[in-house]
């Protein structure tokens, strides 16, 4: 929940509703915006929402030729709070950040950032962390059980314990998810298992080589011509070496005759030569074909094993529906790796589930101390936040912390729930359904000023927080509103002098009247300017001693 704090320090409007030009300076601390119904309080707040992201339309223009601009001016103190957000969206990082908005007569609507143009999603992802706008009816998060868990937290300062749970969580989570996923993995395997056992025992039975079917085939059509096969041989070899007249002697006889032509022409050397090389050649293929002679013999039988061989391996290629040796080899390797596979998963599900549980262990052990802290923070929550509610004009409200043991999440194993009565009948039920709007905002409003106190906040609007309340409770609520302006922005509309009172600045809203057009104006008060303002909105206008005499007591207490 740490959220870094950012100020907010003008705001300046123009061509919007009523207003043609206004410029408003912040304090950093307590800043009370009063003054009349209908001066325009209400249109200050509309345009602090635009440049918070709110959707516009061409209604807001003063003047329907000119385009209305709201514009912002924020300090921030800590870059890695935004960094994030600066990098994802191209900005450059900068300290003083302009946040404008303009709207056309048109209706056509444009934000920026640093002049930088960005869609109202990314302008409220930014100024969420940025202004913390907390109108009557806009207090649904007090209902929402994350928020109020988070509230529980920042008390008791867990925020790093949460971290540490959250760490623990997201690796349990994970490793919980590889489990599941090996295990159905091997569920699949497991189904199929059997019959992949069985292909591999077909192809290991094979027990083929490489490229063995494709040299079967060639073997085969040789064996099966081998009787003209070897006529052919024999008749070669007859040509060659054992006819009338062979080829080998026809050779060594012109060797012979071209060795008488040399002692008469030396050219004839070179033929000669070759010659006899030609008949040593001869004479050799001769005697390899007559050794293919005695090596080719018609065996029927190894004929049929090869040709049975063969059709066990059409077989399989036919099942596995493959061509080639060489890919019944790749999916016999495949079988063999995944029921490898199987049983390295077996080896990885027992480690693995042994590592999940001890996470587990571990986590439960997080989730216990997360719980036993979370309980410690109930009774004196709950306290503070009772005492507040009777101080701010509440005094038969109480609220009661419940929690709820519920499975592991990324916040651990609690469910927790602040529940409400505004009548003390002991009847305590969800906040939402039976709080008002008055209620609702005094309730946050407590119990934000009990959070504040742990964590750093971002700017704080309240939005007539004051409704229904007047005297003493109105001044508790000014005195809460003041302690929270002690170290951070805030900025609170209000009728009532006693919260008025309390403010580091006051800014006056009024209307004036120019011809026929009615313009809202803003300043800041003076100190005497002060006493009189806040005089007249305890007594009236004039305002008599007993109510200037009452201003400056509530100023100066």
């Amino acid at each position: 929940m740490y959220i870094a704090i950012a100020m907010l320090n003008k705001l300046e409007i123009q061509n919007y509703i009523l207003i043609d030009q206004l410029s408003i300076d912040l304090s950093t601390k307590l800043s009370v915006i009063t003054g009349e119904t209908g001066a325009g309080k209400s249109i200050i707040m509309g345009a602090l929402g635009l440049i918070l992201g709110d959707r516009a339309d061409s209604s807001v223009c003063r003047h329907a030729e000119k385009k209305c601009f709201i514009e912002g001016h924020f300090q921030l103190q800590n870059k890695e709070q935004y960094a994030a957000f600066f990098e994802a969206n191209e900005l450059d990082w900068s300290e003083e950040l302009i946040i404008r908005r303009e709207i056309s007569a048109q209706g056509k609507s444009r934000a920026f950032i640093n002049d930088t143009p960005i869609n109202l999603n990314e302008l409220k992802q930014l100024t969420s962390q940025l202004v913390d706008l907390h109108q009557q009816f806009d207090t649904l998060t007090l209902g929402d059980t994350d928020f109020q868990r988070t509230v529980i937290d920042a008390l008791g300062n867990l925020q790093k314990e949460v971290v540490n749970y959250q760490m623990a969580f997201n690796s349990w989570k994970d490793n919980e998810r590889k489990l599941n996923e090996l295990i159905a993995q091997k569920e699949a395997f497991e189904k199929t298992e059997s019959y992949n056992k069985h292909l591999l025992e077909e192809l290991s039975e094979l027990n083929l080589k490489e490229n063995e079917l494709e040299e079967i085939e060639q073997e085969l059509k040789f064996l099966e011509n081998a009787v003209q096969i070897k006529a052919q041989l024999d008749q070669s070899v007859q040509l060659l070496e054992t006819t009338d007249n062979p080829i080998v002697q026809q050779v060594k006889q012109i060797s012979n005759t071209l060795e008488s032509i040399v002692k008469w022409q030396p050219d004839f050397e070179e033929l000669l030569v070759r010659l006899k090389a030609a008949q040593i050649e001869l004479a050799d293929i001769a005697s390899e074909l007559s050794s293919w002679q005695d090596k080719i013999d018609f065996d029927e039988n190894k004929i049929i094993q090869l040709q049975e061989r063969l059709s066990v391996g059409y077989g399989l290629q036919k099942k596995h529906k493959v061509q080639t040796t060489a890919e019944l080899l790749a999916i016999q390797t495949q079988l063999e790796k995944e029921l490898e596979a199987v049983l390295n998963l077996e080896e990885s599900i027992e480690q693995l589930t042994s590592l999940v549980a001890k996470e587990h262990k571990e986590l439960t052990n997080l989730a216990s101390r997360l719980s036993e802290k979370r309980n410690q923070q109930v009774a004196p929550f709950t306290k503070n936040v009772n005492q507040l509610l009777h101080q701010v004009g509440m005094p038969n409200a109480k609220i009661k912390v419940t929690i709820e043991t519920v499975p592991f999440n990324q916040y651990g194993q609690d469910k927790i729930d602040i529940l409400f009565d505004a009548n003390n009948t002991n009847k305590f039920e969800p906040i939402r359904k039976v709080a008002s709007g008055g209620e609702l905002s005094r309730l946050m409003l407590c119990i934000k000023s009990l959070v504040a106190k742990s964590v750093d906040l971002p700017t704080m609007i309240f939005d007539e927080i004051d409704t229904g309340i007047s005297g003493e409770p109105a001044k508790q609520v000014g005195l809460l509103l003041q302690n929270l302006g002690a170290n951070r922005q805030v900025l609170c509309i209000t009728h009532q002098p006693q919260i008025a009172a309390k403010g580091h600045t006051h800014l006056y809203v009024y209307k004036e009247q120019k011809g026929a057009a009615t313009q809202t104006h803003l300043r800041a008060l003076s100190q005497e300017e002060r006493v009189q303002h806040i005089a007249r909105m305890i007594g009236g206008d004039p305002p008599s001693k007993s109510a200037l005499d009452n201003a400056k007591e509530l100023m100066l207490n």
